[in-house]
């Protein structure tokens, strides 16, 4: 009776924070979530990792999610530098960690890092982290804004961005040379790669929304990428 009444005082304030959140929902936009968690949980499906690294969880429940489906998981996420004070995650447990300079230790076999390499300023530092907290074979999913033959610094800034002017972070939308540089340098293997179009411009953001969004090739207008690799190299070679 006593650990029961404990329980129900303890949960009063998020079930009222769910209550709140659930009255105020209102809509913004569709995203890009469905085509990335679908490219997710499709591979994991297929390659059922025993443990998991989150990057970047930022307040979402997708490590609750992934554990959900029998995983060991670690989140992690700037959670001092980049989210404003009083940030919480109340879906599971988040280890401040800068995966620029990351701290943590362990050979993961499978890395997600969704939607999060694109607001990193040194995502080459990022993703050398990335693959080092890797098991040899241990397998990465990124996604993120993507233009086959050019890199562009900040999508918010580009003539047409329909959204992102007011946000305190960049988007980057990187290219081929940037993932070649990054497989090359951190020895991994790229075993698939999807490309989107979400807009009608040329860039992520630019133009007008396309609903649904379409399956596009390397050679048709594209925004967004999910990519699968493999860690190819040692753990003292990415080291």
């Amino acid at each position: 009776m006593i650990r029961r009444a404990i329980k129900t005082i303890l949960n009063a304030g998020a079930l009222a924070l769910c209550r709140r959140e659930y009255k105020k929902q209102e809509f913004v936009r569709f995203n890009e979530r469905p085509v990335e968690y679908g490219f997710l949980f499709r591979h994991m499906a297929r390659l059922c990792p025993r443990t998991v690294l989150d990057i970047g969880t930022g307040t979402t429940a997708l490590p609750h999610i992934l554990r959900h489906c029998g995983c060991v998981v670690t989140a992690v996420d700037n959670m001092r530098d980049y989210w404003p004070p009083g940030t919480c995650n109340r879906h599971f447990h988040v280890i401040d960690d800068d995966i620029t300079r990351s701290q943590l230790t362990g050979d993961f076999d499978f890395a997600v890092c969704i939607s999060v390499l694109e607001h990193i300023p040194d995502a080459d530092q990022a993703v050398r982290h990335i693959f080092r907290l890797l098991a040899p074979k241990g397998h990465l999913v990124l996604t993120f804004p993507y233009t086959e033959t050019e890199y562009v610094k900040n999508v918010y800034d580009l003539p047409g961005s329909t959204y992102g002017q007011d946000f305190p972070f960049i988007c980057q939308s990187y290219s081929r040379s940037d993932l070649d540089r990054w497989l090359t340098d951190n020895g991994g293997a790229l075993i698939e790669q999807e490309y989107w179009q979400f807009w009608e411009g040329p860039y992520w953001t630019v133009g007008s929304q396309i609903l649904p969004p379409v399956r596009a090739d390397v050679a048709s207008r594209h925004q967004l990428t999910c990519i699968l690799i493999e860690k190819t190299a040692s753990n003292e070679t990415s080291s």
